[in-house]
């Protein structure tokens, strides 16, 4: 790959040059969709919206995968100071999406050039993974339908994790999120008669404290989860008990079972708590991912995969589970798969993603492509 890289690494930082955020990856959609053509490819553009997908066939086997890269950049400042650095305000590529997408269009080049392969590979590119709900839009859009695939991959950077190293799991690897917004009502009054009306701050900061009980009472130790408030606003003068007052938080678990628990006890809380003060508390919660569970064969296949690229020594098979959250989740809820993550260096280069310092090392963009060439060479072997 490494006469690849070159063209790769111009390609990468041009994406990362030119963000665009969930639903408006035009531009980079049409970068794909120009280069898996130009490659031929045949290409499909336009699926949940501006999600591109492109399918390559070699052999006569009907056997079929699909390989994901995401696109979305993320609603924040850039501050890397590197000369491709994000000339839109407010929008970066602060998680390596755009190093995402060169290396699966590079393993397309590669595997468009070689075929060796038996089988057809889908190559799957999706916008809004940022919590903006891109997976499932592709799939309520007949993704899977119109490109079925019998295992589906991803890979994700990971900075602080040595470049050339892997890690996955078989299982749960990648924690549900849920958002929550709380609002406790009551009668608000003068700051210096707290006796006629009720105090909703005082009812709320109560709140904060009892949902902590969740996962320290409620949960089994051993089910990991978090519940966090992140958001608490109420009032708007020094002598004025308000009426109201708002909380707003998320919650992560692994298993769907927690987040039932989570979400029923936090419901329940609330009200009694409000109650206790006698207020009345509003509780909404809305699921943004669910987990990410790995297929443990295709767990195994990857990790197989990637040692045979590394060696074994540089593979973590099991790794710890991480609370962050994930999209491509929804797409390992209809297919079986695995999720992976490529280390892309320490030191200098382990500047952790959502961060605004953050780049994409482009020395890791050979070794994405040979995973992900690999990969398709192995599980679609003649």
């Amino acid at each position: 790959m490494e006469q690849d890289h070159a063209w790769l690494t111009a390609l990468r930082r041009d994406i990362h040059q030119h963000p665009e955020l969930a639903f408006r990856e035009t531009r980079t959609a049409e970068i794909v969709a120009r280069e898996l053509t130009r490659m031929g490819i045949p290409v499909r553009t336009g699926i949940g919206g501006t999600g591109v997908v492109g399918t390559l066939s070699a052999g006569t086997s009907g056997r079929s995968i699909a390989l994901r890269a995401d696109m979305d950049a993320l609603p924040m400042q850039e501050d890397s100071g590197v000369p491709h650095q994000s000339v839109y305000p407010g929008a970066f590529h602060g998680c390596g999406h755009d190093g995402h997408t060169a290396m699966l269009l590079g393993a397309a080049e590669q595997l468009a050039r070689t075929r060796a392969f038996d089988g057809t590979v889908h190559f799957i590119f999706q916008p809004a993974e940022e919590g903006e709900g891109g997976a499932v839009a592709m799939l309520n859009d007949g993704l899977l339908r119109d490109f079925p695939a019998e295992q589906i991959f991803g890979l994700h950077n990971w900075p602080g994790m040595p470049l050339g190293h892997f890690a996955t799991r078989p299982g749960p690897m990648m924690a549900a999120f849920a958002k929550f917004d709380i609002r406790i009502d009551g009668k608000g009054g003068h700051a210096a008669l707290p006796h006629e009306s009720t105090d909703q701050i005082l009812a709320a900061s109560a709140l904060v404290q009892a949902l902590q009980s969740i996962v320290s009472r409620t949960l089994n130790p051993i089910d990991p989860a978090v519940v966090s408030v992140t958001q608490f606003h109420a009032g708007s003068a020094y002598n004025v008990l308000p009426g109201s007052a708002a909380l707003a938080g998320c919650t992560r678990y692994f298993s769907d079972a927690a987040g039932e628990t989570i979400a029923a006890r936090l419901r329940a809380i609330a009200a009694e708590t409000a109650a206790t003060f006698d207020a009345t508390a509003d509780v909404q919660i809305d699921q943004v991912y669910t987990a990410l569970v790995n297929d443990a064969g295709a767990a195994r296949l990857c990790a197989d995969v990637a040692a045979s690229l590394v060696g074994s020594a540089q593979v973590d098979a099991d790794c710890a589970p991480i609370m962050a959250s994930e999209d491509f989740a929804f797409m390992l809820r209809e297919r079986p798969g695995c999720y992976i993550l490529m280390g892309t260096g320490d030191g200098d280069h382990g500047c952790m993603v959502h961060n605004p310092a953050y780049d994409f090392n482009d020395a890791a963009l050979p070794i994405g492509v040979c995973y992900w060439v690999r990969l398709v060479e192995t599980r679609l072997a003649a």
